[in-house]
């Protein structure tokens, strides 16, 4: 099989790779993730321009017609960058909601707004006491006349202090924990009875606490089908999950590559440390945890079109993957720089911390690997 990038694939990489490194230094990952606002709309305005909200989008929908291997092409290079940008949660989830659960007018009107910029979404799925199960819901849309009644509370809803809209999980009939009965609703972040409190991530990245206080939603918010959007939000997270685990391969290739280059300058008995044949087996270890993770992002992203449990599995596969090669490779980087990959002035500790988040979004190790192991039965 050949997995090498098409002429159009491998411009779309060298693109991105060119603007990130001349516009989007550490530095200015720095400056961008603690101003007040937490991201940069100028910058944000260049993707679009460059194309990149648009690439994976279906072209009637002003899109380029792309799909999952740019959004993974695009992803590795974000990873490498530390981009703080709501990429992932508007055009990956929020698109992915559109495309495979919006209705004709949903995609006129939405696609559009995604591909061009003038649009960011967030994705509320997590309440406090969900843990990582879409289905475990308290936050209810009961039916009023045409339309619903939105309440309850969502945890650590990514981006949402930028987002235009809300993507909400809701339960609209059955128990709790039940599969039958759920939901997805597009809600204004602006509409009457929603409040948010927002705060930043360990990562530089910004997240909100949202209340929903008996928010009216018009029979037009519900995306897919009423009581059946688990399905939905699984195909959706799992595209997510692949976008993720690109990511993450990103940004281990630079910890590797950061490390190796450290040791290579760092002196101890008079020798450069990356002498030490002990360290280079630790480094080893780190390449071979950076190029798996690569090669599992690859594997899910073309097997997110094949059925339901083989694209599970490989996301599943990929997320387990993603965190144990993500702490890894982050903790080795931390122990071979010594105090200095403590310190907030290097990078390594600010690489690690996206890692970390990553593991945790959408599942974490020991989630997936019952995940798999259930599917596999």
């Amino acid at each position: 099989m050949d997995f090498s990038y098409s002429e159009e694939q491998t411009l779309l990489r060298n693109s991105v790779a060119k603007f990130l490194a001349d516009h989007y230094d550490f530095e200015s990952y720095k400056k961008i993730s603690r101003s007040e606002a937490g991201w940069s709309r100028s910058v944000w305005k260049q993707f679009a321009e460059l194309g990149l909200m648009a690439a994976p989008l279906p072209e009637e929908f002003g899109g380029l017609g792309g799909g999952a291997v740019d959004t993974m092409i695009i992803m590795e290079e974000f990873g490498r960058a530390l981009v703080v940008e709501p990429f992932a949660s508007t055009v990956v989830v929020g698109g992915g909601f559109l495309r495979h659960g919006g209705s004709a007018a949903q995609k006129e009107k939405w696609l559009s707004k995604i591909a061009d910029g003038s649009t960011v979404m967030a994705f509320a799925f997590a309440e406090p006491e969900g843990r990582y199960n879409f289905a475990d819901l308290t936050t209810t849309a009961k039916r009023n006349g045409s339309g619903y009644t939105l309440n309850g509370q969502k945890a650590v809803v990514l981006n949402a202090p930028h987002a235009d809209v809300l993507i909400v999980s809701a339960r609209t009939a059955g128990g709790r924990r039940d599969t039958k009965g759920v939901s997805v609703f597009l809600v204004d972040r602006n509409a009457k009875g929603v409040s948010t409190r927002d705060y930043p991530t360990i990562d530089g990245q910004r997240a909100s606490e949202i209340s929903f206080d008996n928010v009216d939603l018009p029979a037009e918010a519900l995306l897919g089908t009423v009581d059946e959007g688990l399905g939905l939000i699984e195909r959706v997270t799992d595209e997510a999950i692949a976008a993720h685990t690109a990511e993450a391969a990103g940004a281990m290739k630079v910890l590797l590559d950061t490390t190796v280059e450290y040791t290579k300058t760092r002196k101890q008995f008079g020798v450069p440390i990356g002498k030490f044949q002990v360290l280079q087996h630790r480094m080893v270890d780190m390449f071979i945890q950076a190029e798996q993770t690569t090669s599992m992002a690859l594997m899910v992203t073309l097997k997110l079109d094949e059925g339901e449990t083989e694209r599970k599995k490989a996301a599943s596969a990929a997320k387990v993957q993603l965190g144990k090669g993500g702490r890894f490779v982050g903790q080795q980087a931390v122990q071979l720089h010594g105090g200095m990959g403590m310190t907030d002035e290097l990078n390594v500790g600010h690489y690690f911390k996206r890692l970390a988040l990553l593991d945790t979004l959408y599942g974490n190790v020991d989630h997936h690997l019952k995940r798999y192991a259930a599917l596999s039965d």
